[in-house]
């Protein structure tokens, strides 16, 4: 593993890294200072990098080393761009405490490739067309908003190759100051939505270009776990009892069916099998575009109706089922606008009932925690929400469960005695644990 390392006769830096198969060691003539161990490893990580990569040009960085020529050049041609300006630094101060001079010894001049200085602005609108075929419409204009609000104001003129590490860095931190929607700040996940796009067209443009990505070792913000908070089932009660009797079914169908916002507001009655009580979940709307696929494969699914959602549709097809394609719709036939009724609808009917505010969204885990609290299958379950296996439900909604359902081990207790004559019965437990 390479290794900034210190010689103890000079208490200079030197760097100490294998190269085909060869130990190497390449000197400096920096003080051990905590600065100056920080410049020597941010070269060393460019040099592992470049290894990595087959493009390493040990002459390119240590022209007057004993090893320049006894290695061969890189497996792609990288000769044609000059060493990084921390590199040539440290060269020549190795030259100057060798030989006594600040000039390192002569490297060929050659130009930089004319591809490599393809502003950034260029490369993105390439990079949109040749990946644009495989992305839904409401992916399309994520990264387009992306790209034109946040990333072509700060690259857009910038040579794709010439976007630096440090720029990057600077790039995030002043994302995270702008203002959000809905809280003083961007969020930690758009910050994170925005660099995920940064860094997928600067390795497209590495890969095609042969230079090293300045993305590497760029972790993401951490995000905060969102907290789950199920409704209770009288709390469910309150809620739909109350609620605008245009809307009652509504909710009352998020509640026991699980569907997601996008889901239910873009639901047409075609995929409501009355006959066979069934939801066919097929389509979805984000961000306002209709007709999009279902979020994931497993999000293709078939809800079965429970009776109580099985009336609530009847009575929705009496009402509207004439009106218009969508299940549920606004008076000029389209589908809700999800913010308009959180808004005007969601947050000032929990208001009123004296109920913490949460989003629409904890309908869906109301409903996994009320299938896992009645005994429900969990695979069922999963089947139902549209999870590809069940541990998200144990991972996420059984700690919900002891709050709804016996909790005491006394079935298992009963288990236990009907198996094994001499077992203590479950009444006799519950006499000792009341004692």
């Amino acid at each position: 593993m390479a290794k900034v390392r210190v010689r103890k006769e000079t208490g200079t830096l030197y760097l100490d890294f294998f190269h085909q198969g060869v130990r190497c060691r390449e000197q400096t003539a920096l003080e051990d200072t905590p600065a100056n161990r920080r410049k020597v490893a941010k070269v060393l990580e460019k040099i592992e990098a470049e290894i990595k990569l087959g493009i390493f040009d040990y002459a390119r960085y240590f022209p007057t080393s004993k090893h320049a020529s006894r290695f061969t050049g890189p497996a792609v041609d990288a000769s044609s761009a000059p060493a990084p300006e921390p590199i040539r630094s440290l060269i020549a101060a190795s030259v100057q405490e060798r030989f006594g001079t600040s000039q390192p010894a002569p490297v060929s001049a050659v130009s930089v490739p004319a591809a490599v200085t393809v502003p950034f602005k260029a490369f993105t609108e390439t990079w949109v067309r040749e990946n644009e075929v495989q992305w839904r419409r409401s992916y399309h204009l994520t990264v387009t908003g992306i790209i034109d609000c946040h990333l072509l104001p700060k690259f857009g003129e910038t040579p794709v190759s010439e976007v630096t590490r440090e720029s990057i860095l600077q790039f995030r931190a002043e994302l995270a100051k702008l203002k959000g929607r809905k809280r003083a700040t961007l969020s930690p996940r758009r910050v994170n939505a925005v660099m995920n796009i940064l860094s997928l067209i600067l390795t497209e443009a590495s890969d095609r270009y042969k230079f090293i990505s300045p993305y590497y070792n760029i972790k993401p913000l951490k995000l905060q776990k969102a907290d789950v908070e199920p409704f209770t089932m009288e709390e469910v009660r309150r809620i739909t009892d109350t609620v605008r009797e245009d809307y009652r079914d509504y909710f009352l169908i998020r509640f026991f069916t699980g569907m997601r916002t996008g889901e239910i507001d873009g639901l047409k009655w075609q995929y409501v099998d009355f006959e066979h009580r069934l939801i066919l979940i097929r389509e979805t709307i984000v961000g306002g575009v209709e007709d999009e696929e279902t979020k994931t494969r497993e999000s293709h699914r078939d809800i079965q109706m429970s009776e109580l959602v099985y009336q609530a549709f009847s009575r929705q097809k009496a009402r509207t089922g004439s009106g218009g394609k969508y299940v549920f719709s606004n008076r000029a036939g389209q589908p809700l606008d999800h913010n308009n009724v959180t808004k005007r609808i969601w947050y000032p009917l929990l208001r009123h009932l004296g109920l913490k505010a949460r989003r629409p969204y904890q309908t869906r885990h109301t409903a996994a925690t009320l299938w896992l609290a009645s005994g429900e299958n969990p695979e069922w379950i999963a089947r139902q929400m549209g999870h590809a296996t069940t541990e998200m439900l144990f991972r996420i909604y059984s700690r919900f469960v002891p709050n709804l359902t016996r909790r005491d081990g006394s079935a298992f207790e009963l288990l236990v005695a009907s198996r094994f004559t001499n077992a203590p019965t479950a009444t006799n437990v519950e006499g000792d644990r009341n004692a």
